[in-house]
């Protein structure tokens, strides 16, 4: 790609840069929810998945057939499980062109694997993800970048006496939330208002190194994905996040969805979250990094303040949405200005027009997803699971499979909706394991962030469709990693 030296001046020649691109690009995860449909916007762009979502029916995912292998304790245990199989290094192989690899998730090791295929990883380096993604360095980021954080203090904790201290210093009060330095969806955040609380909690506190201890607000969750360039910082649009709903996942704090719509909060709250993402990629790219990234935002509901919440340095499970949305159909998803951003094709946008063009609400269409976990404290095995494709509600509230497709866009109404399944028969089902997300039309929650009770129709109608069987012993459940860990 990166011979190819014609400057590329606009949406159009970017678009016909990638239908026309040579260079084998593969997303290797677990499944390819992330960037599902982009495929479609690249040539020769293909999937390496461990799970087949769609039964062998996707033109564009590999999956391998499974070996033996240790247990998984992480997405990253996967990928290199990925690119150590026999058939996906012949796959590789086989194909010309240097193989161009990205994740939803590396390590060092990974980055060896794709060396040692000859290949070249298309993002910054495993250790630098490693250091911003801490939540602790996320402040101080955000620090020298102007945007604020909840009021806080950085300390390390030591016990109950050590927490009230830090707290009664920083001025913060004694509802506390805190967080450890690295955990995903609500696994490492905890509500600490009492020794109780914190005794609870305490083994994943003491020890963990710095915390970050922060006043608990009354607050909503919002989420922006960005994409840091050397022309600039493009910024996707801003979402409500679904968190801790125990219709769909059994942590406190846990994400469990999205909703993309126009008049998501008021205006000035989004041109706001703009500015600071913007602000704050032009921070990371001072730190090295460049690329996509995600930042949550937390929104005071009683004083409108908005507060950086965390960094995610990667696509997320809220890709899916931003790059289906309708500006990028009318111009470009924002993952593709990451590829283009690591092609080395020379490119010169206007990238204050571009991010005006997709704040405009016009540009901006009504979805929703679910993130949709088990939430019982059992193990058991399936036997039955729901196919993806398109499912359709009944009048009664039941829901049926209706046909097969990989796109989302398929969906025709707030009575159809698109399911990835995740687990399938043969899984074991466990607390947190990821069952699958479904995307509709319209919106999931009401004007006060409540599940609506379409919403609570569609997940209900889905787990219904799922069967298993219990396990004739103790002995015979899986060795499962506490918490589950992230496969989204």
């Amino acid at each position: 790609m990166a011979s190819r030296r014609k400057k590329l001046k606009n949406i159009s020649e970017i678009r016909r840069f990638f239908h026309r691109n040579e260079t084998p690009i593969y997303f290797v995860s677990a499944t390819n929810f992330n960037l599902l449909g982009l495929d479609e916007w690249v040539r020769n762009f293909k999937y390496i998945n461990y799970i087949d979502c769609f039964d062998g029916q996707h033109p564009n995912v590999i999956v391998p057939n499974k070996q033996a292998h240790p247990d998984f304790e992480s997405i990253e245990d996967i990928n290199n499980y990925l690119l150590q199989h026999k058939d996906v290094i012949d796959r590789i192989k086989a194909r010309k062109g240097d193989a161009k690899f990205v994740f939803l998730m590396f390590d060092e090791k990974t980055e060896k694997l794709v060396k040692e295929i000859g290949g070249e990883v298309w993002f910054p380096k495993a250790s630098l993800r490693n250091r911003v993604d801490n939540k602790i360095e996320t402040v101080r980021i955000g620090n020298k970048a102007g945007v604020p954080s909840v009021p806080n203090a950085l300390a390390k904790i030591g016990s109950y006496a050590d927490l009230t201290a830090v707290a009664k210093k920083a001025g913060i009060g004694k509802d506390l939330v805190l967080q450890s330095a690295f955990g995903d969806s609500g696994h490492t955040t905890f509500f600490i208002k009492s020794q109780k609380d914190f005794e609870r909690h305490e083994h994943e506190i003491v020890g963990q190194g710095e915390i970050k201890v922060m006043k608990r607000i009354n607050c909503r969750g919002a989420a922006i994905e960005a994409c840091a360039t050397k022309r600039g910082t493009i910024v996707g649009p801003m979402m409500t996040e679904l968190v801790g709903f125990p219709e769909l996942t059994p942590y406190r704090g846990g994400w469990c969805g999205n909703e993309i719509f126009a008049g998501a909060f008021s205006k000035k709250a989004r041109q706001q979250a703009r500015e600071y993402t913007a602000r704050f990629g032009e921070q990371l790219v001072k730190e090295g990094y460049r690329g996509y990234f995600e930042l949550d935002f937390l929104i005071d509901q009683k004083t409108r303040d908005i507060y950086l919440g965390e960094l995610n340095p990667r696509i997320t499970g809220a890709s899916s949405m931003t790059n289906h949305a309708a500006f990028a159909h009318a111009d470009a998803p924002l993952f593709l200005f990451h590829l283009l951003e690591y092609s080395g094709a020379p490119f010169d946008l206007d990238i204050d027009e571009l991010n005006a063009r997709w704040a405009e609400p016009e540009n901006i269409d009504s979805w929703a997803q679910l993130v949709i976990k088990h939430t019982e404290d059992s193990v058991d095995l399936l036997t039955e699971a729901p196919d993806s494709g398109i499912w359709r509600m009944q009048k009664d509230g039941s829901i049926d499979f209706n046909r097969f497709d990989y796109h989302r866009r398929a969906v025709e109404s707030e009575q159809e909706a698109f399911f990835l399944r995740i687990l399938q028969p043969g899984d074991y089902r466990y607390e947190g394991a990821d069952l699958g997300i479904l995307v509709t039309r319209g919106r999931l929650m009401d004007g006060k962030f409540k599940l609506t009770p379409r919403a609570k129709k569609w997940v209900a109608g889905i787990r219904a469709h799922y069967a298993a069987t219990p396990l004739t012993s103790a002995a015979d459940a899986p060795v499962i990693s506490e918490p589950a860990f992230k496969m989204l």
